[in-house]
C-alpha cells in the first residue's frame, strides 16, 4: 500500500484547497462576467506574501493574470457554444484593453507600486466591485428589451482602457469594471457585456502574463515551475478549478436569477476588501 509522507500530504491538501478555491471562481466567472480574479488574487496574495516570497505583489499579479487566463477562455469556449459570441467587438476591447494593460505594466514594476499600494488599490476596486454589483442586482430592467447596439471604438477604448489597466495593477481580468461600464453606461445587454468582456479579456490578460513571465528580476516563487513572475506550480490548480467552473457559471448564466448571487457577491467583495486592508494595519 503506497503511503505518503506528512509534506506529500500537505501538498495534495494544498492543492485541492486551491483546485476548490478556483471552481468557485470560475462559476462566479461564467455567472458575472468576471475573470475570475476577484477571488484568485487575494489567494496568491497571502501565499506569496505568507511565504516570504520577494516581490509578492508582482507574484500574485502576473500568476492571476494566468489563472484569470484560463478561467476566461473556458467560459468563452461555453459562450460559443451557445451562440453568445461578438467576435469583433470582443477583440476590439481586448486591443483596446491591451494597451491598458501596457500603461499599467509601468505603474507595476516601478519603485512607487509595493504592498501597501497593492492592498488600497486592490481593495478600493473590490469595493466598487461591491457597489455595482448592489446596483445591478436592483435593475429591474427586462435585458431582451434592450437593443443589441455595437460598441464603437471610442466606447471600446474607454472600457477596454480602465480594464486594461486595472487588470495590470490588480491581477484581476477588468471584467468586473467593463462589464459594469457596458451594462450600465453603454446599455449593452448583460449577456453580451458578459461575452465581449470574456473575449476581451482573453486578449488583454495575455499581453499582462506574458509581459511579466519576460519580465527580468524574478528570483524565487512558491515553485520551481515558474517562468519570470508567473508561477504555473501554484496558478495551475487554481487555473484548472476555474476552467471546471467557467463552464458551469457560464451555463447557469441563462438559467438563474441572478440578484440574490449578485447581492450576495458584493458582501463577499466587500468582506475580502476588509481582510486585506486588516492585513497591513
Amino acid at each position: 500500500m503506497l503511503s505518503l509522507t506528512s509534506k506529500e500530504r500537505s501538498v495534495l491538501g494544498e492543492i485541492a484547497l486551491l483546485l476548490l478555491i478556483g471552481l468557485g471562481a470560475g462559476v462566479l466567472a461564467g455567472l458575472l462576467g468576471i475573470g475570475g480574479g476577484i477571488i484568485f488574487t487575494p489567494v496568491l496574495y497571502f501565499l506569496f506574501s505568507g511565504a516570504g516570497v520577494e516581490n509578492p505583489v508582482i507574484w500574485t499579479i502576473a500568476s492571476a493574470l494566468f489563472c484569470t487566463f484560463i478561467a476566461a477562455s473556458g467560459s468563452m469556449v461555453r459562450q460559443y457554444m451557445q451562440k453568445n459570441v461578438f467576435l469583433k467587438e470582443g477583440i476590439m476591447l481586448g486591443v483596446m484593453g491591451a494597451l491598458g494593460i501596457f500603461t499599467g505594466k509601468q505603474v507595476l514594476t516601478s519603485p512607487y507600486y509595493k504592498e501597501t499600494e497593492f492592498v488600497i488599490f486592490f481593495s478600493i476596486m473590490l469595493i466598487y466591485v461591491s457597489w455595482m454589483m448592489y446596483r445591478r442586482g436592483k435593475d429591474t430592467s427586462v435585458e431582451v428589451d434592450r437593443d443589441y447596439t455595437d460598441m464603437t471604438a471610442g466606447r471600446s477604448f474607454v472600457t477596454g482602457g480602465i480594464g486594461g489597466f486595472v487588470a495590470s495593477l490588480a491581477g484581476v481580468g477588468g471584467g468586473g469594471v467593463m462589464v459594469p461600464i457596458m451594462n450600465l453606461f453603454y446599455k449593452q445587454p448583460f449577456r453580451k457585456a458578459v461575452s465581449i468582456s470574456h473575449l476581451g479579456m482573453i486578449i488583454m490578460v495575455t499581453t499582462g502574463w506574458l509581459q511579466l513571465a519576460l519580465e527580468p528580476g524574478a528570483v524565487s516563487g512558491l515553485t520551481d515551475f515558474s517562468i519570470g513572475y508567473v508561477d504555473f506550480g501554484a496558478a495551475f490548480p487554481l487555473s484548472i478549478g476555474g476552467l471546471a467552473g467557467g463552464f458551469g457559471g457560464a451555463y447557469l448564466n441563462l438559467k438563474i436569477n441572478r440578484k440574490w448571487l449578485q447581492w450576495g457577491f458584493a458582501v463577499l467583495a466587500l468582506a475580502m476588501a476588509f481582510r486585506l486592508i486588516w492585513s497591513i494595519l
